[in-house]
């Protein structure tokens, strides 16, 4: 005889705090998108779910508290965007570098909001805290290990060290990235003025290695 397990009380009230949070988390994302991303304001999320201000004090004791949630869930998705992106047997370098490029600029097409607020600094006053600090160093860390894993792996170049090339990729990464979200947000990658240079870019560091 089969028996049905309810969920027991602590579980309800787990289960309607982590729906709250994702509410107040979603109506945070929504005014990011719409007026910027340093223009959350808790009356505006309590009007927006029907609750009165104090309510959110609950979940979130104050502006900080909600943008650091946010940088949190930011990094851990941006996180999961890349994290196959050397999967695969007899991976081309440069498909693995055309892959990261291509993750990046598309993980931020879908989530603009959370670009602007990890990668950038659209927020005065916000510092993340060391917690979620640490994870954000902890992605940085893998991504550098996996850059100097692709480069490490070609010839020695007479012009680029490792390091160079490292961080010349992460500049025209994010440059051209946050060019197409200024200019063009609507447009898919590949299309626009910059959301189809990300393999132009993969044959100009390719060339700038072979020098």
């Amino acid at each position: 005889m089969s028996t049905t397990r309810f969920p027991t009380p602590k579980q309800r009230r787990q289960r309607r705090r982590d729906e709250m949070i994702e509410a107040i988390v979603e109506a945070s994302r929504t005014i990011m998108r719409e007026h910027g991303v340093a223009a959350l304001n808790l009356n505006e999320i309590a009007r927006m779910l029907g609750i009165r201000a104090p309510s959110l004090y609950e979940y979130f004791p104050n502006k900080m508290a909600l943008y650091d949630h946010l940088f949190r869930l930011g990094t851990r998705l941006a996180r999961q965007s890349l994290a196959h992106v050397d999967d695969g047997p007899d991976v081309n370098v440069w498909e693995v570098a055309e892959r990261a490029m291509t993750a990046y600029f598309q993980w931020s097409i879908d989530n603009p909001d959370l670009f602007k607020l990890v990668f950038e600094r659209h927020v005065p006053g916000f510092v993340p805290s060391d917690d979620t600090m640490a994870e954000m160093i902890e992605f940085l860390k893998e991504g550098t290990e996996r850059m100097q894993r692709v480069f490490r792996s070609l010839p020695a170049s007479r012009r680029l060290s490792v390091e160079q090339m490292r961080d010349m990729f992460i500049a025209i990464q994010h440059g051209i990235t946050a060019l197409h979200l200024a200019n063009s947000p609507d447009l898919p990658l590949g299309q626009g003025r910059y959301g189809g240079m990300v393999p132009l870019v993969i044959a100009m560091l390719q060339a700038a290695w072979s020098e």
